[in-house]
């Protein structure tokens, strides 16, 4: 019916109630008009049209399909029964899982070998667990600078001490020399000299004096000091602790690379060109030492702990203390008193030692019989 009519609608109500009757009330002409199909909103009234509950849904909880709720009853329509899974025993289970732990760890140990070997993986967090707890090492010392994996490199620290200690502590350790193609060439430090600076009458910085050529004996220690002499051979020094102070190497057992040792050696060599060198020929001097390693006065002021042409690494241990011999240096004559100090140290009985020293070695036996004997 059309809200236009309302009146009309009302009309009829008032007609046909019962004669004598009560006049209709306000809500019962509502009511009627409601019954009508009439909205209420034309008669001043807000009130809403009439709407339907919704309806009840829910999800069958084995099906997991809906459903709508019966009036006050809510279950649920009878459907077909939902097929149930078979467990499986509790041993077969655990057969089940340890397999396939054993497939993810192969699986694993695979990718691993298909990998370089020389570049680092991170392993995921899902792996972290199958090797085992990673233990944490000694704590490295400061004179060495190397990554791990490599021979320990010796730094900056190693180098800063007094001259007569380090030209000690010299002997036994690794000299590395890397050529321009990549060969590696090495050599073990059996004999060194100390010079102790401006007191040192045979030392270049006598007299506490300096020059551009002798300007690396004044840096830091662990810096290169070499030098020209006769004119056509060179020597190489390290600086020390102490201003002026250097240690001179003189001498090398050959490790690595003899053949291109011997090449250099040939290929400087003044006079008996056609001769083969024998190994202990090719370093056992501080000028041979300079060729066999292609070293000149490119190196020069050059520091030994950061250079990556040249560098020093830590010996092997060796299974006894080496006797080390305190002799006099060699072809210093001019030098008085300082000429005759026992500032030359070198390993005894290595066959690569430049100069052998007998008396000196006789002493130190002596000495070092003395001191056994004071011990008991």
């Amino acid at each position: 019916m059309c809200p236009a009519s309302l009146p009309c609608a009302l009309t009829e109500a008032l007609l046909t109630r019962e004669p004598g009757g009560p006049a209709p009330s306000s809500s019962f002409m509502f009511s009627e008009a409601l019954e009508r199909g009439i909205h209420c909103s034309r008669l001043g009234y807000v009130q809403p049209a009439f709407r339907p509950p919704p309806r009840r849904r829910r999800l069958h909880p084995r099906t997991r399909r809906c459903f709508r709720v019966g009036s006050g009853v809510g279950s649920a329509p009878a459907g077909p029964e939902p097929r149930q899974r078979r467990r499986k025993p509790a041993g077969r289970r655990a057969q089940l899982s340890c397999t396939m732990g054993q497939k993810k760890q192969r699986a694993l140990d695979a990718k691993r070998h298909q990998s370089p070997p020389d570049r680092t993986q991170t392993p995921s967090p899902k792996e972290l667990h199958l090797g085992p707890p990673a233990t944490l090492g000694p704590t490295r010392s400061i004179y060495f600078s190397s990554p791990e994996g490599r021979p320990a490199r010796l730094g900056s620290a190693f180098f800063d001490q007094p001259a007569v200690s380090l030209a000690q502590a010299f002997l036994g350790q690794i000299l590395v020399r890397r050529l321009d193609d990549g060969t590696e060439l090495r050599g073990r430090i059996v004999e060194t000299e100390a010079y102790l600076g401006p007191e040192d009458e045979a030392a270049h910085s006598r007299g506490g004096r300096q020059t551009p050529r002798n300007r690396g004996m004044f840096m830091k220690p662990g810096t290169l000091y070499v030098y020209l002499i006769y004119g056509m051979y060179f020597c190489m020094n390290v600086s020390s602790q102490g201003d002026g102070a250097c240690v001179l190497l003189r001498a090398l057992e050959p490790l690595g690379g003899l053949e291109a040792m011997r090449q250099l050696r040939h290929a400087l060599r003044k006079g008996a060109a056609g001769r083969a060198l024998k190994d202990r020929e090719l370093c056992n001097g501080p000028s041979k030492l300079c060729q066999a390693l292609a070293i000149d006065r490119s190196f020069d002021q050059r520091d030994l702990a950061r250079d990556e042409s040249v560098w020093l690494e830590q010996g092997p241990p060796a299974p006894s203390e080496p006797a080390v011999v305190a002799a006099a240096r060699v072809g210093i004559g001019q030098a008085g008193e300082w000429a005759q100090k026992p500032l030359r140290f070198y390993v005894r009985g290595s066959p690569w030692v430049s100069v052998v020293d007998r008396a000196a070695e006789r002493d130190t036996q002596a000495g070092a019989r003395a001191c056994s004997h004071k011990d008991f």
